[in-house]
């Protein structure tokens, strides 16, 4: 009798779909688990400062850095070392940028030149000054809760100032300011305070008045300031007092 070579057939070599592997499903993963790793990231992210760069070439820098001034528009720039470098130098660069220094000096001799100062106008106790390279010329800057005021100064007022303070000759234009204050017992310190009054003057930073700027307009609150802005004064004073002292050989 034949074998029925057909279902042997069948049997010895199964159908050709049966030897195929089944297909493999990828893994379930629940929506609120997606939605927790994505919380996850952005947390990751929100906690990681934000990188500085420089405003030259575009490198990454730290938080303290040095600073440029734009001499045509007075403008500050954040500078990696290198590029801070290339301008330390007058010249450099066709005058177009300045390094600001980082030079602090104490000037006791603006308390005594009463003549000098009161020659200058100043409205209040508390200004900057600088020469701008472009005009030639001396402006004050009063700070205030809308940013700085400008006053262009008299010529022969400065330079009255300067004959009485020689020190005041080196000041480097564009980059440094003298910045007074002519204290009188603050809110906070008492009417009475007697020893509190005086006068203090720095030559500093061009960018450290501006910080300055920045602080009373932060903290400033009502129509006098507040005891906010009278403490960042303060502090900025007895920092420009440690930087002066520290720079003594």
């Amino acid at each position: 009798m034949a074998e029925p070579t057909g279902l042997i057939q069948i049997i010895k070599s199964p159908a050709k779909a049966s030897s195929e592997r089944p297909a493999v499903r990828p893994p379930i993963v629940e929506w609120p688990a997606v939605a927790e790793r994505l919380r996850d990231l952005a947390a990751r992210r929100t906690r990681q400062p934000a990188l500085e760069v420089c405003e030259l070439c575009g490198a990454a820098i730290e938080e303290d850095h040095g600073h440029l001034v734009n001499v045509a528009n007075r403008a500050l720039l954040c500078a990696c070392r290198p590029c801070y470098l290339l301008f330390t130098h007058a010249g450099a660069g066709g005058a177009r940028f300045r390094a600001v220094p980082q030079r602090y000096l104490a000037l006791p001799d603006v308390a005594s030149a009463t003549a000098a100062w009161e020659s200058l106008n100043v409205p209040i106790g508390l200004a900057f000054f600088f020469t701008n390279s472009s005009t030639g010329r001396t402006a004050a800057f009063y700070p205030s809760p809308a940013g700085p005021t400008e006053s262009e100064l008299p010529l022969d007022a400065w330079e009255a100032l300067v004959g009485e303070v020689p020190a005041l000759s080196s000041l480097e234009p564009d980059v440094e300011a003298l910045i007074v204050r002519r204290r009188v017992p603050s809110p906070i310190q008492g009417a009475d305070d007697v020893s509190m009054s005086g006068t203090d003057a720095f030559v500093v930073p061009i960018d450290a008045c501006y910080e300055l700027v920045g602080r009373i307009r932060r903290s400033w609150r009502g129509f006098q300031g507040g005891d906010d802005v009278w403490r960042e004064i303060d502090e900025f004073f007895t920092r420009a007092a440690e930087q002066a002292r520290s720079a003594l050989p």
